[in-house]
């Protein structure tokens, strides 16, 4: 057993995000057969994700402001504070609104 030392904060590639958005990465796969990654991601006022999917599937927890989450077929689920939002395998979405939340997500290879 061992404490991971904190990593610095990042900002949020500009391909990526829209705005500025701020990762803290919390844990990233180990060993061989882990998968998971978990950040706590911040967006700005006015920031958001491009559209995108992951193929696994990803799991946000809002911690912080309001999330809103825009499918492509036009859904838009609002979260606040304390919810849990699943996104299906291949499934889009785009996040916005100054929120802050943590990610977890599946990696379909590891990542070092």
């Amino acid at each position: 057993m061992e404490i991971i030392p904190k990593t610095a904060t990042s900002k949020g590639p500009a391909e990526t995000f829209t705005g500025d958005v701020y990762v803290d990465a919390i844990a990233a796969p180990r060993e061989p057969d882990q998968r998971m990654v978990v950040a706590r991601v911040r967006f700005t006022p006015g920031a958001r994700t491009a559209w995108h999917s992951h193929a696994l599937g990803q799991t946000l927890h809002v911690t912080e402001g309001v999330a809103l989450l825009g499918t492509r077929d036009g859904q838009v689920i609002r979260a606040t504070p304390g919810q849990t939002i699943y996104t299906p395998a291949g499934r889009g979405a785009l996040a916005r609104r100054h929120t802050r939340r943590l990610h977890g997500t599946p990696c379909a290879a590891r990542q070092r």
